[in-house]
């Protein structure tokens, strides 16, 4: 099967090309999907039988409230036109990666399931993000309804690992919090976003890419499957573990400001039911691997000390 990778320079793109170098992996410097010929002149060149659509415009919680409109338009343009092109082109496999930003703010049980997707609003910090996505969501499944197709979506939790963005103003926590201990002086004070509180599954990028393949071949459904850990930690949490493997001597405070979704944990009782014998890694040896990384490949401060 050929398989065509849009996203091919991201984050996920990046580390599934490593274990599935045989795909073909295509950027915006390749083709801009924001135009619907160009998304037709990928495919014609390329000739797919399968295309996993990773391509989209993320970030963090700054980058959402700054940057609405920005956020809606590039990703709702650019999924309407892979969708639609995949379609005309004859395409006969699509995968595309949704996020559990789509699933509503506020629900009366947790961990949420599929089903729960369309229950309410997105939370107001990614809310033009989340209905973006939610849009590509409803169109895969009218073209599954209306031409037969194979096209499927999954929803993966916050991801993080080697390679992630480590950017001051577009990361997302894990990175962010990283580079922030990493950089901060023993002694000294060190102030995070938010109270703390809110719960958070991250999903280590490898685990996301051992899954993808899985997901081309076995996940031919209407709902988004949910690709989640078990586990469910605080930022308190994550930060004490963050500290732990650095082993940093500092006073760490929160500001109390734009705290985000309290919870948005999403069940995996439905890909576990598929992939009885997959195990994801655990947050503090995924953490220390991403430590590592960075440490080795990123230059964001001069003082580690």
């Amino acid at each position: 099967m050929k398989v065509l990778v849009t996203g091919g320079s991201g984050f996920v793109g990046k580390r599934l090309k490593l274990s599935k170098p045989e795909w073909i992996y295509v950027s915006s410097k390749d083709f801009n999907l924001l135009k619907f010929d160009d998304c037709m002149g990928m495919l014609d060149h390329y000739k797919p039988d399968a295309v996993i659509h990773l391509a989209a415009r993320v970030g963090g919680i700054k980058d959402n409230l700054h940057n609405p409109a920005s956020f809606y338009y590039e990703n709702v343009t650019m999924n309407t036109n892979i969708v639609h092109a995949c379609h005309l082109s004859k395409v006969e496999r699509l995968l595309a990666a949704l996020s559990t930003c789509v699933f509503p703010d506020n629900l009366p049980r947790y961990p949420f399931k599929e089903s729960d997707v369309f229950l309410g609003p997105p939370t107001e910090s990614n809310f033009s993000y989340g209905y973006s996505k939610r849009c590509m969501l409803a169109q895969i499944n009218a073209y599954r309804k209306q031409y037969g197709l194979n096209y499927s979506t999954f929803a993966p939790s916050n991801i993080y690992g080697p390679g992630d963005n480590f950017d001051n103003d577009k990361s997302h926590f894990v990175p962010a919090m990283i580079k922030k201990l990493v950089c901060a002086k023993n002694k000294s004070k060190v102030v995070f976003w938010g109270s703390g509180d809110p719960l958070r599954q991250q999903l280590y990028v490898d685990d996301l890419t051992d899954i993808i393949p899985r997901l081309l071949t076995h996940h031919n459904n209407s709902e988004p499957i949910i690709i989640s850990p078990d586990e469910n930690l605080s930022i308190k949490d994550m930060v004490e573990i963050c500290l732990s493997l650095l082993s940093k001597d500092v006073e760490i405070c929160f500001n109390n400001e734009l705290d985000g979704q309290f919870r948005k944990d999403g069940s995996n009782g439905k890909f576990k039911s598929l992939f009885k014998d997959f195990k994801f890694t655990n947050f503090k040896l995924g953490l220390e691997k991403t430590i590592n990384w960075y440490l080795q490949n990123e230059n964001g401060c001069n003082n580690r000390n």
